[in-house]
């Protein structure tokens, strides 16, 4: 016996494909989050020391670590970036021409 299945090509955002409200929004978290383990892993950073430097409790460090979006607004995740010694730009532009609607991104500049 055999079964059909059906295979549906995403769209690059998980968050869109399950459909997360907001999801552009939600990806760049997710991200930001993301590059935030990893300086603090560069740094080579325990979480009780990390939770210092950043001026968090360590729970929430495992929180960030284990990536629990909701706890974390961009805001706040900008705040942490600085904390960690990192610039945070934010650049608005006209949408592309060729784009219907405008679109939310990050771009990670990797250590130098």
């Amino acid at each position: 016996m055999s079964t059909k299945e059906k295979i549906h090509r995403g769209s690059g955002n998980i968050f869109e494909d399950i459909g997360v409200k907001h999801p552009e929004r939600v990806l760049a978290r997710a991200q930001i989050m993301s590059r935030i383990s990893e300086i603090i892993k560069e740094l080579g950073l325990t979480q009780k020391k990390a939770a210092h430097l950043l001026g968090i409790p360590q729970s929430k460090v495992s929180c960030l670590m284990n990536g629990k979006l909701s706890m974390f607004s961009l805001d706040y995740l900008f705040e942490l970036l600085n904390a960690l010694d990192r610039d945070v730009e934010i650049i608005i532009k006209p949408k592309a021409k060729k784009e219907k609607i405008a679109t939310t991104s990050v771009l990670l500049a990797m250590s130098l």
